[in-house]
């Protein structure tokens, strides 16, 4: 597989005279809030291709984004729509990729669309892991294509990436190189509450560095606790560290969000987030922090640094506050929360608990193990099975 560092370092070379074509797969509400926020965020330097099967829905959807965009005199990318792809077919995704050559693909495609997989799991299992088949379902067709056609893009995956994109590892497949979310959206919430804390008024540089999975964005946002594993944190402002009791910090990040789609502004902004960050280091020769859900294929999430400040790219998790074998124990031991016991050789293992949760409140067995080559068959048996049902 190539390095995350040599794809950033062939879109530097191979993209300067022209504009950078970013890929969104799937034009959802996470797809859809991102194309809207790369229509206003004066990026003038971006071609913005969005894939995926009702040429009509998606034509509107784009007409609205682009006439919106030009009313706020915002817009400087050009769209466009590629219609008729099947998210099922390797070869149909093949296609796509060979035609359009993007640079940058960002993959919010999803599997069961319209529906917040949390508003279910968290209610009655209070992990969100069990939706694993379903997350990695079209990734791993995306891969295989990418593969199909020797594609070099840098990949962004927007579903559950601190399980899918390690089991794609341990699978030995080609895996994307971002994931997006998870403490994304914990960190301003904890921005937020230490400025309270603190009397910190521009809490815009309040620089936090966090290591942990998924399942403490949730608990710590909808109930303000760690569930007795405490992430790994650090807040900095001007360089200092900020002394605060943190136990304080999560119970003043338990604020109101909406459930629904809404949500997925978070996501989008984080596709943002990484899509703007891959810009600045290979355009800009910048140096970047980002927290990355299944970075470099490791359970959970972590802090990465993009360092384009010199002739040759660099990316690597920041050990510059915690040590890596310290990240992946809370990580490990937080997505165990989550109903993920562990992945490794291309098998999901799911916790007791989570297999004992779903006994009890559905009446049947998830396999405690969910090979590779099964994936499709067990996305199906929670889709008629748990999602339906609920």
């Amino acid at each position: 597989m190539i390095s995350l560092e040599q794809k950033l370092q062939s879109l530097r070379e191979n993209s300067k005279g022209r504009k950078i074509r970013i890929m969104i797969m799937g034009l959802g509400s996470v797809g859809h809030y991102l194309l809207d926020y790369l229509c206003s965020g004066h990026l003038d330097d971006i071609e913005i291709i969005a894939v995926g099967r009702n040429e009509e829905k998606m034509r509107s959807d784009i007409n609205i984004v682009r006439v919106s965009a030009l009313i706020r005199h915002q817009i400087r990318s050009n769209v466009r729509c590629y219609s008729g792809v099947d998210f099922e077919s390797v070869e149909s995704i093949r296609r796509c990729l060979a035609e359009c050559e993007p640079d940058i693909i960002v993959n919010s495609s999803r599997a069961y669309p319209g529906l917040k997989y949390g508003s279910i799991s968290w209610k009655n299992f209070r992990a969100y892991g069990i939706w694993t088949p379903l997350s990695i379902k079209f990734v791993k067709n995306i891969m295989a294509a990418y593969d199909g056609c020797g594609c070099r893009a840098v990949v962004i995956n927007t579903s559950y990436s601190d399980a899918v994109i390690p089991w794609m590892k341990s699978a030995g497949k080609t895996y994307p190189d971002f994931g997006s979310g998870n403490i994304n959206h914990l960190i301003p919430r904890i921005k937020y509450a230490i400025s309270e804390i603190k009397g910190i008024d521009d809490y815009w540089n309040i620089d936090v560095t966090m290591a942990v999975s998924h399942f403490h964005d949730v608990v710590i946002s909808k109930e303000g606790q760690t569930e007795g594993v405490d992430p790994l944190i650090v807040s900095k402002y001007k360089g200092k560290t900020i002394d605060v009791d943190y136990k304080d910090v999560y119970s003043r990040c338990s604020i109101s969000m909406p459930v629904d789609g809404k949500r997925n502004m978070m996501n989008a902004s984080s596709d943002y987030e990484i899509i703007k960050s891959i810009i600045e280091c290979v355009r800009e020769n910048k140096r970047v922090k980002l927290h990355i859900p299944g970075a470099f294929g490791m359970i959970g999430g972590y802090p990465v640094i993009l360092d384009g400040t010199s002739e040759k790219i660099r990316a690597f998790v920041d050990e510059s506050d915690f040590k890596l074998e310290d990240m992946n124990k809370v990580n490990s031991r937080s997505i165990y929360l989550d109903g993920i016991e562990g992945v490794d050789s291309g098998t999901l293992t799911y916790s007791d608990e989570l297999i004992e949760k779903v006994r009890s409140r559905y009446g049947i067995d998830l396999p405690k193990k969910v090979e590779y080559g099964r994936i499709d068959d067990v996305a199906e048996y929670l889709i008629e099975n748990v999602i339906q049902k609920s």
